[in-house]
């Protein structure tokens, strides 16, 4: 029997940078800007609000998802796929998620200008780029006290989880992404609990969206378990469904001519209620 082969980081950084229509700057920071991917057609377009993962370090940016951008975009959304402070350069706390939220935000002045459909906008993200989407969907759960609040957040219609880490908490036990949840954070659990609180898309449940997490059974840095645990604490009260690929890896879920990619279509397709 052949063994698969499974996508390494290294294929992950070797994947082609594919220009975006637009690069625009949603903020002042040379990391404060957006690509975004436009369909066919005069719109209005349907949105994805994608987020890059890398465990938040500035060593990881958005380049290597191109081809998945330029993929969504085929589908019939606009892709807004976004920079972000990071660990390194001026992210964490709360840098991090306010440039999250205002990446987000930013979509209302892009909306008259690229036809944008705003009711019908999605956050995709990828690991920790999904622990920021799942953030950003549950963002308006915020008290008015939290650093992190904004009085009037764009909503978001659903959430393309691609494995994902939904509980910081959970994350530093396990050590995901070694001691980087308590470098965006700015501690542990118990020495920042108001920040993991407002931080962690798990203590902002229920969402109320439908998440969709799509996850690689061999994925070695995010682990199954994790995610299953996860998952299924959140399908208590939101609209939760995780598929598992049998043979991938991490980053076969942000790899268009991957096997996965089918099913990440599908999921894509019927959180933004387009036509197959």
């Amino acid at each position: 029997m052949t063994v698969p082969t499974i996508l390494t980081t290294q294929d992950y950084m070797r994947q082609p940078a594919v220009a975006a229509d637009h690069r625009l700057a949603y903020g002042p920071h040379p990391d404060q800007f957006g690509d975004l991917y436009l369909p066919a057609g005069s719109g209005p377009h349907p949105v994805v609000l994608l987020i890059h993962g890398g465990c938040w370090l500035v060593d990881y940016g958005l380049e290597p998802l191109g081809e998945f951008c330029t993929a969504l975009a085929g589908l019939g959304a606009a892709v807004w796929s976004i920079e972000y402070r990071r660990l390194g350069r001026d992210g964490g706390w709360p840098a991090t998620f306010l440039d999250v939220a205002a990446a987000a935000d930013f979509l209302r002045e892009l909306a008259p200008r690229f036809r944008l459909d705003l009711d019908r906008v999605i956050a995709a993200g990828h690991s920790a780029g999904g622990h920021l989407a799942l953030w950003a969907a549950g963002r308006r759960r915020l008290p008015p006290a939290s650093p992190l609040f904004a009085p009037d957040p764009l909503p978001i219609q659903g959430v393309l989880a691609l494995a994902a880490i939904p509980d910081l908490v959970e994350a530093v036990r396990q050590a995901i992404c070694d001691d980087a949840c308590q470098q965006l954070i700015g501690g542990l659990p118990e020495e920042k609990p108001e920040r993991y609180a407002a931080g962690s898309p798990h203590a902002l449940l229920p969402l109320g969206v439908p998440q969709r997490h799509i996850a690689g059974r061999e994925d070695p840095f995010v682990p199954l378990a994790y995610l299953q645990s996860c998952t299924a604490a959140a399908g208590q009260v939101d609209d939760v469904r995780l598929d598992i690929l049998p043979e991938a890896g991490h980053f076969e879920v942000v790899t268009p001519h991957s096997a996965a990619w089918p099913l990440v279509r599908a999921a894509a397709l019927t959180l933004l209620d387009l036509a197959p």
